[in-house]
């Protein structure tokens, strides 16, 4: 199984050179997409410079900062076309530790669809939050799994591996969120076109080098989705209840 993990970049300086070793380490068979959205600071030029030493990892440069989501669309793209089995999501940051790859990857090579690195389920954890923000995120993730009848705890994850055969069935153009909201949709889609998904604890630690890329306008995005998605999941079920027909996916 041929695991590609797209690594989206955006002045990542400071920690591109030790998490590509650590990347290396922890999948030495696997490949790595670094999905940079013209960094100033040199994060693409350094990535180059690594590829050189250890093979294996491709840097995807694009003009401008495109967002999360368009990121990730362009590296599974890339992936697809090249015949990748698996393709995991993670940040450049170390708040996903490299360490936990073969165990992020590992429920898809029994049969899951989607692999989510979780913060709770049981093993999970954040050592480092505050408590308003830990009850925002738990929050959220709630909130989207009562209104799009998701079985998942931890939506909002961007530590994840899926199965490429998924992926292709998935229509990657209409998945137009950035953010928390593109986690949130990718999952919804791959349960509704049938996908298993499994949560496997993880540790996530807040970045130590450079700036965080969160914003408000990104959570207030995926507040605003997830309410309309689950708006429209239940006009759905009422269309099924008065027509007795089923709708289709999307």
């Amino acid at each position: 199984m041929r695991v590609l993990v797209v690594l989206p970049t955006y002045n990542e300086s400071e920690n591109i050179a030790r998490v590509l070793r650590e990347i290396r380490s922890a999948l030495p068979e696997g490949g790595v997409l670094v999905v940079d959205d013209g960094s100033p600071d040199g994060t693409a030029g350094i990535a180059e410079e690594v590829a050189g030493e250890l093979g294996g990892i491709d840097v995807l440069r694009r003009p401008g900062k495109a967002g999360l989501g368009s990121a990730y669309r362009a590296g599974f793209a890339w992936g697809l076309a090249r015949g990748w089995d698996v393709m995991v999501e993670m940040d450049a940051d170390f708040s996903h530790e490299p360490s936990a790859l073969p165990g992020l990857v590992a429920p898809l090579r029994t049969g899951a669809d989607l692999s989510v690195g979780s913060r709770y389920v049981p093993g999970g954890s954040i050592p480092n939050w505050r408590w308003h923000r830990r009850l925002l995120s738990e929050g959220g993730n709630r909130y989207a799994a009562m209104l799009l009848g998701m079985p998942v705890s931890d939506s909002t994850s961007g530590f994840r591996a899926y199965r490429a055969d998924m992926l292709a069935k998935l229509d990657l153009d209409r998945i137009r969120a950035d953010g928390y909201g593109f986690q949130i949709e990718m999952v919804h889609e791959v349960l509704l076109h049938g996908g298993t998904v499994v949560e496997v604890p993880i540790r996530f630690v807040d970045r130590v080098e450079g700036k965080s890329k969160m914003s408000s306008t990104i959570v207030v995005e995926a507040l605003l989705l997830v309410t309309w998605w689950g708006l429209r999941r239940g006009l759905r079920g009422l269309r099924r209840l008065v027509t007795g027909r089923t709708p289709e996916v999307r």
